[in-house]
C-alpha cells in the first residue's frame, strides 16, 4: 500500500512539473508572438524623438496621439476601401464555396479527392506568380483600379481554401438529417438551405473569416491591380506611406495599428465560431 502511495505521489509530481514547464513555454511563446504587436502600438503612442532614444523605452514616457492625428484623415478612406473589398470577397467566396463544399462532402463522386488535391495545389502557388497573368486578364476586362477587380482577384485565392474547410466541416455533420427532410418532401436544395446550412454556421463563419483575413492582408494583388493612388487598400497604403514619410515612424506605426484593429476586432468577436468550426471539421463522425 505504501509503495503504491509513493508511486502515485511521484506520478502526480511528474505531472505537475510537466504542466508547469508547459505553462512556462506557453507564456514565453505568447510573449514572443505578441511583443511585435505591443511594440507597434507603443511606438504609435510615442514621439518620434522617443522612438530613436537610447536606451529604448519599453513603455511610452509621454503618451501622444500625434501619429494618429496626422494620418487618420488620409488613411480612413483606404480603411473603408479594404473593408469593402474584404466583405465583398467574403460574400462571393461563401456563395461559391458553401454549395461546392456540400457537394464534395455528401455527393460521393469519383473525382472528389482529385478536386480537393487540385484546390490544395492552388494554395501552394505564390500570388506573385499569378499577378502578371491576372493583370493582363483584368486589363482586358477593364477591371483595373476598381474594387470589383480586387474582390474577384482575392476570391480566386479564398474560394479553394474555403471549400477545403467547409467540406471537412460538412462531412462531420450527419447526412441523415438531409435524408429525413427529403422523405418529408424537401428537395436537395431545400434540405441544404433549411437543414444543413443553419447547423453549419460555425464552419461558414470560420471560412468567411479566413476569406476576410486573406483579402484584408493582401498586398500583391493590390500592388498589381491598383495602378493609381485614387483607390488603394490599406496594405498598399502602408507601403506607399513608408516610402513617402519614412522618417515619421510614430505616424507609420499609427497607420499599421489602425490597419490591425478591424481584423483583431473580428477575430475576438467570432472566436467561439472559429473554435467550433475548426474542432468540428477536424473530426469526422
Amino acid at each position: 500500500m505504501q509503495a503504491q502511495l509513493l508511486t502515485r505521489r511521484r506520478r502526480e509530481g511528474g505531472q505537475m512539473v510537466s504542466r508547469v514547464i508547459t505553462t512556462i513555454f506557453g507564456v514565453l511563446f505568447t510573449i514572443i508572438m505578441l511583443f511585435p504587436v505591443y511594440w507597434m502600438v507603443a511606438n504609435s503612442l510615442k514621439t518620434n524623438n522617443e522612438i530613436f532614444s537610447i536606451p529604448a523605452t519599453i513603455i511610452p514616457t509621454q503618451i501622444t496621439f500625434q501619429g494618429y492625428a496626422a494620418t487618420f484623415s488620409a488613411q480612413f478612406p483606404h480603411l473603408v476601401t479594404s473593408l469593402i473589398i474584404a466583405l465583398g470577397t467574403v460574400v462571393i467566396s461563401l456563395v461559391i464555396a458553401t454549395p461546392a463544399a456540400y457537394a464534395i462532402a455528401h455527393f460521393h463522386f469519383r473525382w472528389a479527392p482529385v478536386l480537393i488535391f487540385c484546390m490544395l495545389l492552388t494554395q501552394m502557388i505564390p500570388s506573385v506568380t499569378l499577378a502578371t497573368p491576372m493583370f493582363l486578364i483584368f486589363n482586358n476586362l477593364g477591371l483595373l483600379n476598381n474594387n470589383i477587380g480586387l474582390i474577384l482577384a482575392d476570391t480566386t485565392y479564398a474560394v479553394p481554401f474555403d471549400v477545403m474547410i467547409l467540406s471537412a466541416f460538412l462531412q462531420s455533420l450527419p447526412y441523415e438529417l438531409v435524408e429525413a427532410s427529403m422523405v418529408d418532401g424537401c428537395g436537395e436544395w431545400g434540405a441544404f438551405l433549411r437543414i444543413m446550412l443553419p447547423i453549419a454556421v460555425p464552419g461558414v463563419v470560420t471560412a468567411g473569416l479566413f476569406a476576410f483575413l486573406f483579402s484584408w492582408g493582401d498586398f500583391m494583388y493590390g500592388l498589381t491591380l491598383m495602378t493609381t493612388n485614387d483607390i488603394q487598400p490599406i496594405s498598399l497604403s502602408i507601403y506607399n506611406y513608408l516610402g513617402q514619410f519614412n522618417s515619421e515612424w510614430n505616424s507609420l506605426m499609427a497607420v499599421a495599428t489602425m490597419a490591425t484593429i478591424p481584423a483583431a476586432i473580428i477575430l475576438v468577436a467570432f472566436q467561439r465560431y472559429i473554435t467550433a468550426g475548426m474542432t468540428s471539421g477536424a473530426v469526422k463522425g
